[in-house]
């Protein structure tokens, strides 16, 4: 039985997809643009809480989460942390939430950070690369209190984000019409340099 594991895995070797090349693959756009719809599952409501926008990831920037239904809300996650538009300038939030760690990891997971991922997750990747699936599973006391496990799909970049908590609510993300075509407008330009 080993011997044969062994052997396949010897064989598949040389065409295996490993977390290294997706990191590559997911960090060689410089700059992803794109919508997104989110669901809030909560065990206490039957029918989830939908949320729909656009994004912009910028590989030197961060993240801009233009939040549009069911209110508009813009968010900008970026190393320094997360702050959000308020009128025309925007303002840090405070950074020890939990909030904040679930928009670091995601910032994370959209830019291939597979080394600051491993730190906080046991990392599982299956597929190839136009059609890959990786399971997060948390390492820390901290994170195994909020999450069972993250379950991230996709293929050239993320499409699906799965966010799976321990009291049973959970998360899912689907990222559409995305591109890595366009730069950055003049105006993403002045709302990451704020």
């Amino acid at each position: 039985m080993v011997a044969s594991l062994v052997l396949l895995g010897f064989s598949s070797l040389a065409n295996a997809f490993d977390l290294q090349q997706l990191s590559d693959q997911l960090a060689k756009p410089s700059v992803i643009h794109g919508n997104f719809i989110q669901e809030k599952h909560l065990r206490a409501l039957p029918q989830p809480l939908t949320s729909k926008g656009t994004f912009v990831l910028a590989r030197d920037h961060g993240l801009l989460w233009l939040l549009k239904t069911p209110l508009q809300q813009d968010y900008r996650i970026s190393a320094k942390g997360i702050a959000r538009r308020d009128g025309s300038a925007w303002q840090m939030l405070p950074g020890k939430s939990a909030g904040a760690e679930q928009n670091r990891i995601f910032l994370a997971v959209l830019q291939g950070d597979s080394s600051g991922l491993q730190r906080d997750f046991e990392l599982s990747l299956s597929g190839e690369a136009q059609h890959w699936t990786l399971t997060l599973t948390p390492r820390s006391m901290l994170l195994k209190q909020v999450f069972n496990q993250i379950n991230i799909d996709g293929g050239e970049l993320v499409q699906r984000i799965e966010l799976l908590e321990t009291q049973g609510d959970s998360t899912v993300l689907r990222m559409q019409d995305t591109t890595s075509a366009n730069p950055l407008s003049d105006a993403e330009q002045h709302d990451f340099a704020e």
